[in-house]
């Protein structure tokens, strides 16, 4: 069967999307899809769900402060969104511009610092920063946090702290890994006192997962890329769950990606790289057991990774009942728990 963009499309009223975060990180809702059944839950009953051998796998990326504005040399208005950093001093981003720049002109950014644009790269723009600092010094010291799209408002001081994961330790992301949102220090408390471990890889979250899904043949379609490390030690933490018949449970797409983008030779290994690994049903999985993840956008390649995980009927089903039961959708929405289908 030959899959289309159709294929992954349903309604969703604009009244639930998530405009801002709950009070509480860990008071989100939770529901949980099994073989037969659904059940409405909340995130801090997640411990009950996970067995001692269980393992939970964390994306520790932090979200830059990656947006941008200035002016081209001929005065015209420009937003920046840094996609991802290219080295130290190189980055490739998204630049909003009433006529787009040309390569070898400048722009100016902040009323402080100036920007090369070396060329295109796609949809994307390739800049160069100074050289006197690094690329994420400059956004950090000029740049805006970046909300996603679908958000219609701007940031504000509340989203520093809440558009982050209370354990973000590497800078990098242009977007939040959501499902890590949920967490906060009582939650992973609770997790770690019933004998859960907990690992983490990094995955630098690009502006390119807001990017649309353009043809109706998905075998078309191209993945943006992005950048992962998967450490040593938690291959080795992967090994011994394994070992002791416990599951591998992915918190976020993100994690999920960066794990089996370091296991397309069919081993997981450690290492760092960028990936352009496009999951979609069909996809034969190598490490993730499980998923805690929130619910994505229609027509996109996150909502494609989902069904391939846990079935395209089960998410169908799934999707149509959170939307009638008034779930909270997207980054600042519930989450769910996902089981990998039987194969």
């Amino acid at each position: 069967m030959t899959l289309t963009l159709d294929d992954f499309d349903y309604a969703l009223p604009d009244a639930l999307i998530a405009q801002a975060p709950l009070a509480e990180r860990s008071a989100s809702r939770l529901l949980v899809v099994g073989d037969d059944a659904l059940s409405d839950r909340g995130i801090t009953d997640l411990p009950e769900l996970l067995g001692a051998d269980d393992l939970l796998v964390f994306n520790d990326t932090r979200v830059i402060h990656a947006r941008l504005f200035g002016q081209k040399a001929t005065g015209g208005q420009v937003e920046v969104l840094i996609e991802r950093p290219v080295g130290e001093h190189e980055a490739i981003a998204q630049v909003r511009a009433s006529k787009s720049p040309k390569a070898g002109s400048t722009l100016r950014l902040a009323d402080a610092f100036d920007v090369e644009v070396l060329g295109r790269v796609g949809d994307f723009f390739h800049l160069r920063f100074p050289a006197d600092a690094t690329v994420i010094d400059y956004t950090e010291r000029y740049g805006a946090l970046p909300l996603p799209p679908y958000i219609t408002r701007a940031a504000g001081e509340a989203d520093e702290a809440r558009y982050q994961t209370v354990f973000a330790r590497h800078p990098g992301s242009v977007a939040a890994p959501t499902a890590g949102l949920h967490f906060d220090d009582a939650l992973l408390a609770r997790i770690r006192d019933k004998g859960v471990r907990t690992a983490a890889v990094t995955l630098h979250v690009g502006a390119g997962t807001y990017q649309p899904v353009r043809v109706q043949n998905l075998a078309e379609h191209q993945m943006h890329r992005e950048q992962y490390i998967v450490p040593a030690e938690t291959v080795a933490a992967i090994e011994a769950t394994r070992a002791r018949g416990g599951r591998v449970v992915a918190v976020g797409t993100t994690s999920l990606r960066a794990l089996e983008s370091a296991a397309q030779s069919g081993l997981l290994v450690a290492g760092s790289g960028e990936t352009e690994l496009f999951i979609m049903p069909g996809y034969r999985f190598h490490v993730v057991d499980a998923l805690v993840t929130n619910f994505h956008l229609p027509k996109s390649t996150l909502l494609m990774l989902v069904s391939a995980l846990a079935g395209m009927g089960r998410i169908r089903a799934a999707y149509a009942h959170a939307v009638a039961q008034r779930y909270r959708f997207f980054s600042y929405g519930d989450a769910m728990f996902l089981s990998r289908r039987a194969s």
